[in-house]
């Protein structure tokens, strides 16, 4: 697995281990820095302190392993697409080469059998289609951001891996994931929302942030009325080891996310009844990004068909865990 120490995987790691599978995790640590994590010393897990784009590494290490997961990759938020234009599709194509040249290597000697591709939403964000199915990447225009570029071209290298060589692949496409683990990431500029300064660019942490240091009126991007599919990590990971384990879900792709559709404004309304209880919600609606679609609504009746996947942890429990981990964060001085 590569990009181990990352947020969505910092869920699937002990996912897999609990389900019984044996997992071999790299990283370089380049997002956050160093971290420990609670299943280091799991016996089923080996951590190898490396860089993705070290083919060599991958091809060793995929040699001994029946699937691996392409999850390393340079992300953040919308503010990330703008600041690291080029990066984020120079280097995350980079990341994904080598990776699946290692795949491939593994998959030639007769060990892999198939290569996991952690997609991203953003493949939709042209569409105009909701609720969007999978397919419509392919039908839709190409996404206008670099990230969303890059990440449909991953989904393109897992086709052509195996138009050309025939390695199986599974595509997962996680959408708005919520959870515990996000801090400032290395890369990550203070910016200004308000008077708060902030170096998260998730819209979540960035709420609960701004709401947690006192912030009122709360500065929001846009009208508010951007609608999201904010799903708990525990439940992405679920689900992308029920397309692991799946055998029909090989050469088959599939829209990760809660069912409930909400607004920014209701996000905000909820995170700030969390932290304010019956207090007034005001806000102010700041000039949005270029990227920031206004739909985002996927459907998900084929991973609840095809692997009998439902995320059914709720907008108000993932709230009820991040934002006290956020208010721990932020007095032990980490975000």
């Amino acid at each position: 697995m590569t990009g181990a120490a990352g947020f969505i995987c910092g869920y699937l790691v002990p996912e897999l281990l609990e389900a019984g599978h044996d997992v071999v995790g790299v990283d370089n640590y380049s997002k956050y820095g160093p971290l420990q994590k609670s299943y280091d010393s799991h016996p089923r897990y080996r951590f190898v302190e490396g860089d993705a784009k070290d083919t060599a590494l991958l091809s060793k290490l995929a040699g001994d392993c029946d699937q691996v997961v392409a999850a390393a990759a340079m992300i953040g938020g919308i503010s990330y697409f703008h600041e690291f234009a080029y990066d984020l599709l120079a280097e995350n194509e980079r990341i994904l080469a080598s990776t699946f040249d290692a795949a491939l290597s593994a998959f030639r000697a007769g060990t892999l059998e198939r290569i996991v591709v952690v997609s991203s939403s953003m493949v939709y964000e042209s569409t105009t289609v909701f609720p969007t199915p999978e397919g419509a990447q392919l039908t839709s225009p190409p996404p206008r951001s670099t990230y969303g570029f890059q990440k449909l071209a991953s989904e393109f290298f897992a086709r052509g891996a195996f138009e050309q060589f025939g390695m199986p692949y599974t595509i997962v496409r996680p959408f708005n994931c919520v959870g515990i683990g996000e801090r400032r990431a290395a890369r990550d500029s203070d910016t200004m929302s308000g008077n708060i300064k902030l170096a998260l660019s998730h819209v979540v942490p960035d709420l609960a942030l701004k709401t947690i240091k006192g912030q009122d009126p709360l500065h929001i991007l846009g009208d508010g009325h951007q609608v999201r599919h904010y799903t708990y990590g525990g439940d992405l990971a679920h689900g992308i080891r029920l397309a692991m384990e799946s055998r029909a879900a090989i050469n088959n792709d599939f829209n990760l996310s809660t069912a409930r559709s909400t607004t920014v404004l209701e996000l905000a309304e909820a995170i700030w009844h969390v932290v304010n209880a019956d207090r007034p919600l005001r806000t102010v609606s700041d000039p949005p990004f270029e990227h920031d679609v206004q739909m985002r609504v996927p459907d998900t009746s084929k991973a609840r068909g095809v692997l009998g996947f439902e995320a059914t942890t709720s907008l108000e429990a993932m709230l009820a865990e991040v934002i006290p981990w956020i208010q721990a964060e932020v007095v032990a001085g980490r975000i």
